[in-house]
Order: structure tokens, then sequence, then C-alpha cells
């Protein structure tokens, strides 16, 4: 075998060839196994690190974006991303969950909510998405007619005013009284005014079924739901006299009404009449919401009248006639008569 060098060539036998062709191919593995084992340890650190990444998708409040991360759970993650969270926020799925790739976080921000259920209202914040959500929070209980506004559907997305109305209903019974009817017959042999009574009429009875409905406590409505009459009214029937006309003292007059009064009598005071004119004979005194003042009358054992005075003790169907002397008052003394409103 030949071999070149520097100034000349060298002949060497072919065993120490041999030798040396061995010795370079054992370098030459030796450098390519190592090559191979760097090239295997970047592959399996760049595996590695493509494996320890996540590409996680962040959402707060509506508002998403993509994140490339080496965390490993949800609290990791907030807190790289600076989201901090307040006592009522709410996270989706929980801090402590191993982030997986493609996972969505979301974060949605507690809200002022101002609840009023019933009478009691509350201030509170929550991060709940919708009205019934926040009413579960707080534990209320509806009832079957309870109203709430806004609906239970409806989104918690800013600042809510929730109220609840406390719906309550009590079905009650009671008897009533029915009015009897009035039955007026007319009779001309009865003087007009005087009212006779033939039967006096009863009272019917109703049972009847309610149902009060309250809101908040307080009685909005009341519904009647059945009635039945447990005993029917009889009529009260009265005779209506219809006579204008009659005869008194060999006088005939006519007259617009008849009443049935008691009469007393009185004398001279000292003091005008309630008219302001002097007192004299002929002069009564009258309860002005009966009889008008100044109304000409007739009255029965006494004459014709008019209403001039009046008093205080002469109330109703009362009358006070004027006498001459105080003998003569007290020999009237108190009686029934018949007094005509003349026409």
């Amino acid at each position: 075998m030949l071999q070149f060098f520097k100034g000349g060539i060298n002949i060497i036998s072919d065993e120490k060839a041999a030798e040396c062709t061995i010795s370079n191919n054992f370098f030459n593995g030796r450098v390519a196994s190592a090559l191979l084992a760097v090239m295997v340890l970047a592959v399996a650190i760049i595996s590695a690190y493509q494996g320890a990444q996540k590409e996680v998708n962040l959402s707060v409040d509506g508002e998403r974006w993509e994140v490339h991360t080496f965390n490993n759970n949800v609290d990791e993650l907030l807190r790289a991303e600076g989201v901090v969270l307040s006592e009522k926020d709410r996270v989706s799925p929980s801090p402590d969950t191993v982030l997986k790739d493609g996972m969505t976080v979301k974060v949605r921000r507690a809200v002022p909510v101002q609840l009023q259920v019933g009478c009691e209202k509350y201030q509170l914040m929550s991060s709940a998405e919708t009205v019934g959500d926040v009413l579960k929070e707080e534990g209320v209980v509806l009832g079957e007619r309870d109203i709430v506004i806004p609906g239970l559907s409806s989104r918690l997305d800013k600042e809510a005013r929730i109220q609840v109305d406390r719906i309550n209903t009590h079905i009650i019974e009671e008897e009533v009284p029915i009015p009897c009817r009035i039955q007026r017959k007319n009779d001309a042999t009865l003087l007009s005014g005087i009212v006779r009574v033939i039967n006096s009429g009863k009272e019917g009875l109703e049972k009847k079924i309610w149902e009060k409905v309250y809101k908040n406590g307080i009685l909005t409505e009341k519904r009647l739901l059945a009635s039945s009459v447990l005993q029917e009214p009889v009529d009260r029937v009265v005779q209506v006299g219809t006579m204008q006309v009659v005869s008194r003292g060999g006088d005939t007059f006519r007259f617009s009404r008849a009443y049935d009064m008691v009469a007393t009598a009185y004398t001279y005071t000292g003091h005008n009449t309630a008219a302001g004119v002097s007192p004299h004979m002929g002069v009564v005194a009258v309860d002005t919401s009966v009889i008008s003042m100044g109304s000409r009358l007739y009255v029965e054992g006494y004459g014709y009248a008019r209403a001039l005075d009046k008093g205080s003790a002469i109330k109703g169907n009362r009358i006070d006639v004027f006498m001459e002397s105080k003998s003569q008052a007290l020999s009237w003394g108190r009686r029934f008569v018949k007094v005509y409103l003349l026409e």
C-alpha cells in the first residue's frame, strides 16, 4: 500500500493499512452516534416543550382572547394574565382545574343588585347570569302566584333591581243580610205624608264565598267565587197617604204633607224669634231640617201658624207653639198632634 507524505512516498504493509481503516471507521461511528443522540435529545426537548404549552381561550365578562401558557391550572393562568378576582366573581371551571389544550376559561364579574322580596329590601353583589340564578343563590323560594320583575330569564349584565311580589290568597265565607224590598201602596183615605206599615217585612240571608288576594300583605283584590240564598227576604208593605184636602175648624184647606208630631208650648222669653219678629199667637218653633223656616202650617188644636222660631230642644218631629201666658202654656202641656204643611 502506498502512503503519500510530505517529501516523498512511503510504502506500508497491508496489515498496517487495515488497522488504520478500522481506527478511522470507529472514530466516525462515535461521531455519528453522538450526533444522533443530540438530534434525539433535541426532538425530545421540542416535543416536551410543545406538550407543556397549552392554547387556552380566556373570557372575562364576554371579552375573549387566546392565551399560550405553560401554567398548570386555572388559578395560575388568571394570576399570569393579571385577572384579579373579587369575592363574588365567578370562574368556570373552578380555579384548581388542570388546564388542557383548547380549554375555555370564563370569568364573570359580580355586579350590584337591589333585591326586594315582599317588604324586605337587600343590597348585594352577584355574578349570576340571570334573575332566576340570583334568587336561587339567595335561597328565595317562589310561590305559585308570586310575581318577579324582571323575568327569571332576564340577564344581569349591569346593576340590576329585582322585585319579588308575594301574592297570597285566602278563601273566606260570610253570611250577609238581604234587604227586604218596600212595596208602597197609595191610600186616598190617609193624609199625604202619612205612612202606615201593613207588613214590617223581614231581611233574607245570603252566603257568599270570597277570594281575597294580598300583595305583600296588603289586600289588593276581593273576588266573589260563589253565593247562595239561605233565606228569602219578605217584602215590607206600607200604605202611603195621598189625601191633600181636609176640613178643620170649619175651614177646608189643601196641604202638601201632614206630620205626626209631639207639641209643647212656650211663652214670652224677652227675646225676638229666630226670624227676628216679636213672638205672638200663631208663631211656632220647628226643627228647620224637617220644616223650613217661614212655612205656613195648620196645627190641630192650635190653628194656623207660621214657622218663625227654633230651639235647641226642638229636634225631629217636634213643634213648640207660642202662648200668650205661662198658664196657657202649662195648660197646653205635651200632646200628639197632626201638623199640616199648607200649599
